[in-house]
């Protein structure tokens, strides 16, 4: 039967290979530490195709919205995991038998994992029926579940494991040991001292036990003489062990390919609910975004999700931030203070993005974002000895193929571009730039120095990193906005580590330095504190 999709809206998603154009500002953006963290514990599960591409229908983006919101409830989300935990424990075993050499003991851990597999469909179909579902997703995969659990193919199984499994169960054999000859025999009647044995030992009980089994353990190999046990008990028995060979060449893929994908799929939405666990748990909002093409977008209490992650369980806390762009207004131009928030502030307006059009929940109270083709970003990077361009010719290069093949509905993320060059320069080839995507009428946020492009025109926004008025060195990390100031506050962080022209004149004017540290004559100074 042919694999269909009943998780995702396009199917095509997990197939899709090329992340080349995405890479770029993945790394930017910081969406590969996501990405990393996400598939770590799935490296073959292909979620990496699915984080890589966005989506570009509103149809689509809710398809998935739907289903996280179902996942909210803890049933629904247990009972899931319970299922893809079960299917990957019965995947594992199938891909461990070769290593067991008997063939009976193999094919009888093909019938184990089969009634589990049986088990936990019917259970899967359970927890389904009595959701109260709203996703279209968790709809169509009731319906489709419901469907196979009555169709031929499954039923057949079932019935063949019951029957397989009572024939097994009715075995009675008794093992002769004599000396290092051991025999086996069909049960004759023989005394059973199990029971006695059992009934013996349970004198030592010293209460209930935790219960360490799980539902399926991993097959291990049989020794010499459990190998010859088995053999014999097969030659005694050869009518149920040769429908035993039967059902593992008939039923020996028996795993759905729909079931197997549906499961394979659910990881994409309960691994990213266990990243941002710990960041909920801080308090910080998630929600579902809206989106639109008419280039309005508007974001209350935004934070940067990786930085977010880092801080979980530090006492530092998340500052949040609200940005809006509407009617023609096209591009934010973020300036401000060094180590002020500018560039988080930025990568984190590209992240919610990215992560909004994959139908995630997403890093903010509230969310109308624009539903964009490509992001395009360009952060400074420093140069390497594989290109024989300089940063800035790199820079011009890359900006120019972006601008080829950008459209209205792209959204750019530019930090500090052309800070390799002089300020004339800059300014010049940053207003070109900002001018090429206006012309394009696509959507920019830009982090620079140069306060002047925060007033080229009407059709840009300007918005600036605050500071502590207090105390201006320290940063509030919060962006609102407000027309650009020119103020840098440079003076204010010299000052606090008393790098300023009067500090150091003070210094130099107190104490005496001679040319040999070894006999420098200063006051509350060693020669090891003049060195350094």
């Amino acid at each position: 039967m042919t694999s269909l999709s009943l998780l995702f809206p396009d199917p095509q998603d997990p197939r899709r290979t090329d992340h080349e154009p995405m890479k770029g500002y993945f790394i930017d953006l910081n969406l590969d530490q996501i990405l990393t963290a996400i598939t770590e514990s799935f490296p073959d599960y292909g979620l990496e195709n699915v984080f890589y591409h966005n989506l570009h229908s509103i149809n689509e983006i809710r398809y998935r919205q739907e289903i996280f919101q179902d996942l909210e409830n803890k049933e629904i989300l247990e009972g899931f995991r319970t299922f893809s935990s079960t299917l990957r424990s019965v995947r594992r075993t199938l891909g461990s038998l070769e290593r067991l050499y008997n063939p009976w003991h193999r094919q009888g851990w093909v019938l184990e994992s089969a009634r589990v597999y049986v088990n936990a469909v019917e259970d899967l179909l359970a927890m389904l029926t009595k959701s109260a579902l709203r996703s279209r997703g968790f709809k169509s995969l009731r319906e489709y579940t419901a469907w196979y659990r009555e169709s031929d193919q499954f039923q057949n199984l079932k019935r063949e494991i019951e029957t397989l499994s009572q024939e097994l169960a009715s075995i009675r054999y008794s093992i002769i040991i004599k000396g290092l000859s051991v025999r086996v025999k069909k049960y004759q009647a023989e005394p059973d001292y199990s029971s006695d044995i059992e009934a013996f030992f349970s004198r030592f009980r010293q209460g209930d036990t935790k219960n360490y089994l799980v539902k399926m353990s991993e097959p291990v190999g049989l020794s010499s003489v459990e190998t010859q046990i088995l053999s014999g008990v097969a030659s005694l028995y050869p009518d149920t062990f040769t429908h035993l060979q039967h059902f593992c060449e008939t039923y020996g893929s028996y795993i759905d390919e729909t079931i197997d994908t549906a499961e394979r799929e659910l990881q994409f939405y309960i691994t990213y609910l266990d990243y941002i666990q710990p960041v909920k748990m801080m308090g910080l909002p998630f929600c579902y975004p809206d989106f639109n093409t008419e280039k309005k977008i508007e974001i209350s209490d935004l934070f940067d999700l990786v930085l977010a992650k880092k801080l979980a369980g530090a006492s530092t806390s998340v500052v949040t931030n609200d940005v809006s762009i509407s009617g023609k207004e096209r591009i934010v131009v973020i300036t401000g203070p060094n180590q002020g928030g500018k560039t988080t502030f930025s990568r984190s307006v590209g992240q919610i993005h990215h992560l909004g059009s994959l139908g995630l929940p997403v890093p903010a109270s509230s969310a109308t974002l624009l539903l964009f083709d490509t992001i395009y970003t360009h952060f400074e990077r420093e140069e390497t000895t594989k290109s024989q361009r300089g940063r800035l010719h790199e820079e011009l290069i890359s900006l120019h193929r972006d601008l080829k093949h950008a459209s209205g509905t792209s959204l750019f993320v530019l930090n500090e571009v052309f800070s390799s060059t002089t300020l004339k320069d800059a300014l010049f080839l940053s207003t070109k730039i900002l001018e090429q995507i206006l012309e394009l009428d696509a959507v920019a946020i830009c982090v620079t120095f140069l306060d002047e492009l925060a007033t080229l025109n009407d059709r840009i926004v300007s918005m600036v990193s605050g500071i502590n008025l207090m105390d201006p060195s320290i940063r509030t990390f919060k962006v609102i906005r407000k027309p650009a100031d020119g103020l840098a506050y440079a003076r204010s962080i010299a000052e606090k580590y008393h790098l300023t022209y009067d500090w150091i004149h003070k210094r130099l004017r107190q104490k005496h330095i001679s040319s040999d540290p070894e006999t420098a004559v200063l006051q509350h100074e060693t020669p090891e504190e003049v060195r350094k």
